[in-house]
């Protein structure tokens, strides 16, 4: 069974844009989670719950801006297991195409596959506010 989930989308917007959505705490909360503090290479990162509190966290373990992401990501419902998330940012005619890989969950204490549809489906959503911001800040 494939234990990683790939996603990509093409934004109306630069990848220097794409790139603060991704770790910027103002941007990020805009399409996903408010962070405590940027998302910056070698730091750990929390992101916030609607409650404030940490919802998800890790550490960034590789930060090239504007091209490519890299960060553990682990919540109360892996148990604390850290999986991978991989972003990377190309640009295209007119924006960026940005694509994102989540792995690790093979090895986690809870079933993967219920573990994959819950992130498959959540990325899903996410992804889909971030294209609406790209889409709005276009026009802005």
């Amino acid at each position: 069974m494939t234990t990683k989930i790939e996603k990509s989308v093409f934004l109306r917007a630069a990848p220097e844009k794409v790139w603060a959505y991704l770790t910027q705490p103002e941007q990020l909360k805009l399409w996903f989670h408010e962070a405590r503090a940027p998302l910056e290479d070698g730091q750990p990162y929390a992101l916030k719950g609607g409650d404030g509190d940490d919802l998800c966290w890790g550490e960034v373990t590789s930060a090239n801006p504007p091209t490519e992401l890299i960060y553990t990501f682990t919540h109360n419902h892996l148990k604390g297991h850290k999986t991978r998330v991989h972003w990377t940012l190309e640009p295209v005619e007119s924006g960026t195409l940005l694509r994102l890989v989540h792995d690790g969950f093979e090895d986690a204490p809870v079933p993967a596959f219920d573990m994959l549809c819950s992130h498959d489906g959540g990325w899903d959503e996410h992804l889909g506010r971030m294209r609406q911001l790209a889409k709005e800040s276009v026009g802005a």
